[in-house]
């Protein structure tokens, strides 16, 4: 297998969940504290090798592009004044990092939005990140590499899988793994958004994903649903037509899902607990409410 080097990051979505304020906002841009989400999810393709971002986006997300641009004039201005911490801030982005950004057109559902990636990924494994599952930033944790190195060794697509509450069954595409014997283990089944009673086990599948590229002929392939869009667990589950296709990796690390306002929240108090600017005033605020 080829070096897994191509991250894709569907971030063509409408983010109706935080209206109004995504009417100008992209939901990839809320900030944990003082940093984006896709800034961390970038952050966290780049540390597990990847080379090049594909950006799946619409035409009012243009200030994905703007985070990671340079800008040039800011950092001489910077630069002038002495201000050297703003002037660190200002690196969202290394020049080595390779950045392509594809209209999606219409959000017709994330298997649509992974199927534009198709001439850029061409017939490379790759992998996609969805910048809303905020997976904290933990030392020596990075869910990303975990699949990448897990699809490296089985020569398999490999997805992230956790443990979520049954009353979230209903909210995720759900695996079969049989006896969960280790971190990684062969899927025997997955279904989408199933009811509690009809789902298979508890494990459901996060927004880390490592693909093999046949998975854009399966999309091809792959009917929209009674909503409309493309389901990418439905390709999925294609892949499993194959012996030893699919596996799943039981996340290593915390996450939230930044998708929804309580996810949000938990995951700014968590982080703002963990900055030590501000942590002891934010405890004793937190103590006094």
């Amino acid at each position: 297998m080829k070096k897994i080097s191509k991250a894709v990051f569907p971030v063509g979505g409408m983010g109706t969940r935080f209206l109004p304020a995504t009417k100008s906002i992209p939901k990839e841009m809320l900030p944990i504290i003082d940093k984006p989400l896709i800034q961390y999810a970038v952050e966290e393709a780049i540390e597990a090798g990847v080379k090049t971002l594909i950006f799946i986006t619409s035409a009012s997300k243009h200030a994905i592009s703007d985070h990671f641009d340079p800008k040039p004039l800011l950092r001489q201005k910077f630069t002038d004044e002495g201000k050297t911490e703003l002037v660190d801030k200002l690196d969202t982005l290394t020049t080595q990092i390779t950045r392509v950004f594809i209209p999606q057109g219409e959000p017709l559902g994330l298997g649509h939005a992974v199927l534009q990636a198709k001439e850029v990924v061409d017939d490379e494994y790759f992998v996609v990140i969805l910048a809303d599952d905020y997976i904290k930033p933990e030392k020596g944790v990075n869910a990303t590499k975990q699949l990448i190195d897990a699809s490296i060794k089985y020569d398999a697509s490999v997805i992230s899988v956790e443990e979520v509450t049954d009353d979230r069954v209903s909210s995720y595409g759900i695996v079969d793994v049989g006896n969960n014997e280790s971190d990684v283990n062969l899927i025997q089944s997955i279904v989408e958004k199933p009811k509690l009673e009809d789902a298979p086990s508890n494990l459901g599948v996060i927004g880390r994903y490592v693909l093999s590229p046949e998975i854009f002929a399966l999309l091809e392939e792959t009917q929209c649903d009674k909503s409309g869009e493309i389901q990418l667990t439905d390709a999925l589950a294609k892949l499993l037509d194959k012996p030893n296709n699919l596996y799943a990796a039981t996340l290593k690390g915390k996450r939230y899902d930044c998708g929804h306002k309580l996810g949000y929240v938990q995951a700014t108090i968590d982080s703002a607990l963990d900055d030590n600017s501000i942590s002891k005033q934010v405890a004793d605020f937190i103590h006094k409410l």
